[in-house]
């Protein structure tokens, strides 16, 4: 593989814009004062613990830790040993005054900031005097001010980082009243931060939200008119807003105008950037008009109402509100997504109005979308040829930005206002459940690692839009209804249904699941995705239900109501029979397990009455079954027509290797091609008005290919048999039978599916540290859109005991009653007494499903005795087509310790290894021969028939041997045999052994 594509483990994050921003922070606070200030401060305004707590509620991050000292002599001893990042100091101090004590600090420490915390405010003789104080505030006992302080000074020492790096925003505030900024600056800071986290709760997670409070606008404030103008020139390509008293010192002297020059200067410089006059003398208003700019009171009783609406509906914060010519709003998007829809069909002089002011590119800036709104603020009309052309430039840029932005990211749902388009979402909290866990990972990992798309840029690859319900939904299900004792309980599985059919649903799902179905009107799929599903060791792969709905019913409230009784259904299956005889298997308590849930888009098209992909598949990225020159590591897929219930099922598909896909073990011959040809497939009913009660496979049918050769997914994946020349034709184009061999896309690669599986399998291996397992499904169309490769699942393959190292001697191969050349595993057994074995001189493959039923009963009893036990017989196990082999289900042989498949004349198969069945047992260290008919392999009937019988049914006999068999399997070489004991009596006597 070239270099270039490799995986690598050093990845972009995801947010990493917002983890340079704040690199600053004032995490230690010297505070200056006598000991009473200090009592009052902490015993009766508690600020340590105020502090905390307004970080906390402002979802603000590391609170600083104050220091109390007495006196400057105190303080400069800490200043020697420690390091503190703000200095306060409050006055009546005994021994010095406040403004010679900050320049013994200074002295001491150069740049050290230094704040006076006053109980009011300096007189004027003293200002001249302030050179050791670097502001000062007026303290009124309110822990707000502290925290303003602290973020006001954070501000101030990372702006210049910040706005150079990603274009950081800045509001600048003109003040020169320590009272007045000491209950301005709180009231701003607050109120910003809150309309951030108001913002940002269309944010995409909680890492997102808490990254993005980094990247919110700076606050700079000013004391004189030439230090405000200088911050307007210095940083005016990132101001947001100025705000401004009116009197406050010019040229060194207090001026009456100050604040109405400086904003009239900054309009004529930038119109487009809003401005607040703020004055405690009412008749400002009338000078604010003429500027123009807002005007505020600030001894209005609604002072932080009046602030809250300049920063919502001019700041950029709050909903886009659409503003016809006379200011009058016509409508208001409070998200990308809601924006994009309502800016396609807004007036043309309204959209260009909104463009001149700037308007679109400052609400992204307040939402800390400022690379978009870096592309969009530069924008004029004269860069595009009319103003439509303008709107789908910004559309585009909307677009783009708004899938790249939730891209690989788990997203938390908002039922006000979602992204239906979001790949991956959830509701509640909680676990996401190991298959939802697998999804998430890879979904990440295809978002880090930009090579796949560049590779493979002729196929999209991505995982399908998907809702996960987390486990405090099925916890709050199973308190509300009392419903825990079915996990001891012994409740058949169609009771289990209807009691949790009949419960009551959690209201708080259903009201986002109603919001979700407004937007959502594609077939969905409702998976399971319990804790243990999917676990490196001990995954519970297929044991729960899946259910598929077509979700078209006109009726909103009817596909809501099958939706909520799929997900009962999908929670019932926690408390099934077969999950629980496998936990019981693996020493796992059944309360302790919890069920997520997954709902997924069907991935496919509709063709007349039913939907399916082309192709739906599973992909190991290592093989147990190797043919000719492939490799284990090599990895295997097992592909099929339609929806992917073919190939969990175990049922007719084709197996290939994504390194060789030219290679069909299946197909060696015309006549072996026809035989194992896939001739049926599943397509997912669209109901329409009718809405089906759920069962197991409920809206899917099994439909005959021949019915729809002329759609296009056959006449794409299709061969055709000419009859009359005996042979196949890799095409679907000339007249005769179709045969679904897959030729134009493994042998003439009509789209890159063996690539992109290697590659993704590569992937997947690399992140999860171990051989995977992926379920995907395949889109073609036929009207020049790319194809599509759907990724619906992964998890870690079965963990191979590859350390012990298990020897098969030539004498163990000449002593074997069972050899395989393809055996599964890698271990060395010997505690199986017991035998299963289906004769085969009465073998029936149309008895199958009675042959089940027995081997069940037989299991029942060795289990009640605790004796595991070795299942012989023909046919594929486990697969639900009773046709291939006995269609025995987990709890039918949960107590088995290895398995023998063989062949007989009527009987050849492939091994299914991407069914559900075949994982579990190699989860669970199941031993699993497959004896051919090849020379190598064995298995010697006649001395299975020679064994006691303890009892003799219609088809199967349990046979209890003298001694423990030996079972070996080398899992390096997939070579296994089965050992009666060397040196047992019986077993001498019956070979008459010396």
């Amino acid at each position: 593989m070239d270099t270039k594509y490799m995986f690598t483990g050093k990845q972009t994050r995801k947010f990493s814009l917002y983890h340079d921003l704040m690199q600053v922070k004032v995490r230690e606070i010297l505070l200056i004062s006598s000991p009473y200030d200090a009592w009052v401060m902490e015993e009766d305004s508690k600020i340590s613990e105020r502090i905390v707590s307004e970080y906390r509620g402002l979802n603000l991050s590391s609170p600083p830790r104050l220091t109390w000292v007495s006196n400057i002599d105190e303080a400069l001893e800490v200043l020697g040993c420690n390091c503190f990042d703000l200095v306060i100091i409050m006055p009546h101090l005994s021994n010095m005054n406040c403004f010679d004590m900050g320049r013994r600090i200074k002295e001491k420490v150069p740049g050290l900031p230094v704040a006076m915390l006053s109980h009011r405010q300096v007189g004027a003789s003293d200002i001249e005097h302030m050179h050791g104080v670097d502001r000062e505030f007026v303290w009124s006992g309110d822990a707000e001010l502290l925290v303003a302080m602290v973020k006001n000074l954070e501000d101030m020492l990372n702006v210049e980082h910040d706005t150079e790096a990603v274009g950081i925003r800045v509001i600048i505030v003109v003040e020169d009243s320590p009272r007045y900024l000491a209950s301005f600056l709180p009231i701003l800071y607050k109120e910003l931060v809150r309309q951030t986290q108001a913002l940002l709760e269309e944010g995409l997670n909680s890492e997102h939200r808490l990254l993005t409070m980094r990247a919110r606008p700076k606050i700079l404030t000013a004391s004189t008119y030439e230090h405000a103008l200088e911050l307007f020139k210095k940083y005016e390509p990132y101001i947001l807003g100025v705000i401004s008293d009116v009197r406050f010192p010019k040229e060194g002297k207090l001026y009456g105008r100050s604040g109405i020059e400086l904003l009239k200067e900054i309009k004529a410089q930038r119109k487009d950037i809003p401005l607040l006059l703020a004055s405690n003398e009412p008749d400002n208003a009338e000078r604010a008009v003429l500027i123009p700019a807002y005007f505020v009171d600030k001894n209005s009783p609604d002072l932080m109402s009046e602030v809250r609406s300049f920063v919502t509906e001019h700041l950029g914060f709050g909903d886009f509100v659409f503003r016809d010519l006379d200011e009058n709003e016509i409508s208001r998007a409070s998200s990308l997504y809601s924006l994009e829809k309502i800016l396609r069909n807004i007036p043309q002089d309204i959209f260009k109005r909104h463009c001149e002011k700037n308007d679109f590119s400052r609400w992204f800036y307040a939402r800390t979308e400022i690379r978009l709104a870096n592309k969009i603020r530069p924008l004029k009309d004269a860069d595009f040829p009319d103003v439509e052309t303008h709107r789908q430039y910004l559309l585009k840029l909307i677009a783009a930005r708004r899938r790249r932005r939730q891209q690989g990211v788990l997203v938390s749902f908002n039922p006000k206002d979602f992204d239906p388009q979001t790949e991956f979402l959830k509701i509640g909290s909680g676990s996401l459940g190991g298959k939802a866990r697998g999804l998430a990972f890879i979904c990440s990992m295809l978002n880090r690692n930009p090579w796949m798309h560049e590779k493979h840029s002729e196929m999209k690859i991505f995982a399908p839009t998907t809702l996960t319900i987390g486990t405090s939904g099925f916890d709050d299900f199973m308190e509300m209804n009392n419903l825990s004792y079915l996990a001891s309980a012994d409740v058949d599985d169609k009771e289990v249904a209807q009691i949790f059919s009949d419960a009551f649903f959690p209201g708080w799902i259903e009201a986002q699941l109603w919001a979700y179905l407004h937007e959502v009107k594609y077939p969905l799929s409702v998976r399971s995705s319990s804790l243990l599903e999917d676990a490196q060791y001990q995954a519970y792969a297929g044991l729960y239900s899946t259910y598929m709905i077509s979700n078209d019913h006109p009726d909103l409230e009817k596909r809501l109501s099958q939706l909520v009784d799929a997900i009962k259904l999908v929670w019932a299956s926690t408390y099934y029979k077969a999950p629980k005889s496998f936990s019981q298997r693996v020493n796992q308590r059944t309360d302790e397990e919890k069920m997520a849930v997954i709902i997924q888009k069907v991935a496919g098209q509709q063709y007349g009455d039913y939907f399916f992909p082309a192709i739906s598949g599973v992909g190991q990225s290592y093989n147990y079954y190797p043919f000719g020159k492939m490799k284990p590591e090599h990895g295997v897929a097992s592909i099929a027509l339609g929806i992917g219930k073919s190939v969990v099922d175990g049922e007719q598909c084709l197996r290939f290797s994504p390194r060789y896909p030219k290679v069909l073990p299946q197909c060696p011959t015309i006549a072996d091609s026809l035989k194992n040809a896939q001739t049926t497939f599943y397509g997912l009913k669209m109901d329409g008005s009718e809405i089906r009660t759920l069962h197991d496979g409920a809206n899917l049918e099994k439909l005959n290919i021949a019915d729809f050769e002329e759609i296009p997914p056959v006449q794409m994946l299709a061969s055709t048999y000419d009859v009359q020349e005996g042979r196949i034709r890799d095409t679907a184009s000339v007249p005769g039978p179709k045969v679904i061999l897959f030729a134009p896309v493994l042998k003439h690669k009509s789209i890159p599916l063996s690539s992109v599986l290697k590659d993704v399998l590569l992937l997947a291996e690399n992140g999860m540290g171990g051989p995977v397992e992926i379920e995907f499904c395949v889109n073609m169309y036929d009207d020049g859109r790319k194809p599509e490769f759907n990724l619906l699942q992964v998890r870690p393959m079965s963990a191979r005991a590859d350390l012990n190292h298990v020897n098969i001697t030539d004498d163990d191969l000449k002593r074997a009653v069972c050899i395989s050349s393809h055996a599964l595993g890698n271990s060395e057994k010997n505690d199986v007494e017991d035998v299963l074995i289906v004769r085969p001189d009465v073998f029936d493959i149309a008895k199958s499903r009675e042959i089940a039923l027995e081997i069940a009963k037989f299991n029942g009893k060795l289990m009640k005795n605790d004796r595991k036990y070795l299942l012989a017989g023909p046919g594929r196990w486990g697969s639900a087509d009773h046709w291939l082999g006995i269609p025995v289900e987990w709890p039918d042989i949960s107590g088995v310790s290895a398995i023998v498949e063989t062949s007989v004349e009527s009987l050849k198969v492939e091994p299914s290894q991407g069914s559900h069945f075949f994982h579990n047992i190699t989860t669970l260290g199941i031993n699993y021969f497959m004896v051919s008919d090849k020379a190598d392999n064995k298995m010697d009937w006649e001395w299975f028939s020679e064994q006691p019988v303890v009892e003799e049914g219609e088809y199967v006999n349990h046979i209890r041997l003298p001694a423990p068999l030996g079972i070996k399997v080398d899992g390096r070489s997939s070579q296994g045999v089965v050992l009666p004991v060397k040196g047992s009596s019986e077993y001498c006597l019956l070979k008459d052994c010396e």
